[in-house]
Formats: structure tokens, sequence, C-alpha cells
């Protein structure tokens, strides 16, 4: 079916192939990057706030996609809870069940709070009016949530 020749031929079934020769530029260039506005508005709002939370926004923003939540709800829920990260003892920048969860790690906190809000039959498939009542029924909470969801969309 094929033999190797000396000289670095290969022939399969009579049709001698050679070596294609690439072009050393095809691996200096960069790779073709997407610029996602809703990461510069994430970083942008810690950043304005001095939130720490600020090194997690690629995070936030790949937790809300994966569990198919409003990319603004993650960063704004830490930031009413914990001022972004400033105050978030064992983690817990979203106050989880009332700040006594435990996590390894802020990125463990936002993959485990979306796990829950995108999954469990508790949240998922709520409104967002119902998912921030049932997160936090205190009367003025959902409004100050939404208030922080619009300040984030807004950030250029």
């Amino acid at each position: 079916m094929f033999k190797l020749l000396s000289s670095g031929l290969v022939v399969f079934a009579g049709v001698a192939c050679a070596p294609a020769t690439v072009s050393p530029q095809l691996f200096m260039q960069p790779p073709e990057t997407h610029q996602d506005a809703r990461l510069e508005a994430v970083r942008g709002f810690f950043e304005k706030t001095g939130c720490p939370a600020r090194d997690y926004s690629q995070v936030f923003l790949d937790a809300a996609d994966d569990y198919r939540l409003d990319w603004r709800l993650l960063p704004s829920l830490s930031f009413v809870e914990s001022t972004g990260g400033k105050s978030a003892p064992n983690n817990n920048m979203f106050g989880w069940d009332n700040g006594h969860s435990k996590f390894a790690s802020p990125t463990a906190a936002i993959w485990g709070v979306a796990h829950q809000l995108g999954q469990s039959r508790l949240y998922r498939h709520r409104s967002l009016n119902r998912l921030l009542a049932l997160y936090n029924p205190d009367p003025g909470y959902a409004a100050r949530v939404k208030s922080v969801m619009q300040q984030i969309a807004t950030v250029q």
C-alpha cells in the first residue's frame, strides 16, 4: 500500500507525496480576537468602583453564558452583596446561604452560584424579578440589583 523511500518521500499506491512547505508566518501571527463589549463594561464598572471582582470579569461572563443568565446579573449580585468582593469572607462574594457558604476561590463562588441560579428548580426559568425575590425577599433588593445591572450596561 505504501513504501517509505530513503529520500523522505512516501508513496501511496503509486502516488508520490512530498512534504508540504509551511510558512513560518502562519505561526507568528496573533490569533484573531473578538473584543466582547460586555467584558469591557463589567471590567470598567468594577474598576471605577475599586472592586477586587474586576479580576474575575471574564469568569462572570463565562458562567452567565454557560448557564444562560443575564450577563449583568452575577456581577450585580456580587456588588450588592459584597461590594464586588471587598467584603467576602470565605470567598462568598454573593452572600450565598446568608453568607454562611464557603468557596475555595472567587472563581468557585461565581461558578457555584451561576450553577444554582441556572439549574436549580428554585431559580431556573424564573423572571428576573421572581429570581431576585427568591434570592433575597427584602422589598428593595430587586431594585438595588437592577440599578447596578443598569449601571454596568452603560459603562463605556
